[in-house]
């Protein structure tokens, strides 16, 4: 994760009044640090060993969810982590059950929705940073194995339970060719006419997301929700 959008997960964060935190998958613990004193933050990875300040530590595999013991969190963080996991409905679901009445989730992770990923994927059937991975098939590799987009995302959160995805922009969320904002035009235009036509506020939120740049150009995803 780049540091420029780890400064857009602490800026989002900073000044929100929670106490409880879950970062899952916790990694080298960069959050932690980053949040600092005055919040128990209990942390949850495969391959990395608790460092220091967390409260709590679990070494567990995210594919089956999270620890029955997790629970009243005001806050879950999925770094980086989304994209490495077969069942993310489970673990989204898991984390909507961890959460308190009103907490929020948030999420950050490649997407693939950008022109110049989807133009790949049309010339090579698989996405950036999205390879194929026959013969190379290992747990503890990190692989990513399930990509994302806004669309995606949204979806799935709201299959979990949770409710008003929002997408954060940041610095990836700019194009960095000009053949890139050429060829957003076509689904720009396509979202801004089925924004037109919503016919809910759920729908008018989601279609107006996705006719931003952090939906249609930006590399990165960064999206919170919140547990009703």
């Amino acid at each position: 994760m780049q540091a420029s959008s780890k400064a857009v997960v602490v800026e989002f964060l900073r000044g929100r009044d929670f106490r409880s935190v879950l970062d899952a998958p916790s990694g080298g613990g960069w959050l932690q640090e980053a949040l600092g004193a005055g919040k128990a933050v209990d942390g949850i990875d495969l391959y990395e060993t608790s460092g220091p300040g967390y409260r709590r530590f679990w070494k567990f595999d995210l594919d089956e969810g999270l620890p029955e013991d997790c629970r009243d969190y005001d806050l879950a963080c999925c770094c980086e982590g989304l994209e490495h996991v077969g069942n993310p409905l489970r673990l989204l679901r898991h984390f909507h059950r961890a959460l308190k009445p009103g907490g929020t989730v948030i999420i950050t992770t490649p997407s693939v929705w950008y022109p110049q990923a989807r133009l790949q994927f049309l010339l090579r059937g698989f996405f950036p940073s999205f390879p194929p991975l026959a013969g190379k098939i290992a747990p503890g590799t990190h692989m990513h194995i399930m990509p994302w987009s806004w669309a995606q995302l949204h979806l799935y959160l709201r299959l979990a339970g949770f409710a008003e995805p929002q997408l954060h922009p940041e610095p990836l969320s700019r194009g960095k060719h000009l053949h890139e904002h050429l060829f957003a035009i076509p689904t720009r235009l396509y979202c801004r006419s089925r924004l037109k036509r919503a016919q809910n506020e759920e729908e008018r939120q989601f279609w107006q997301t996705a006719t931003s740049d952090a939906a249609l150009l930006g590399r990165h995803l960064i999206v919170s929700a919140r547990k009703p």
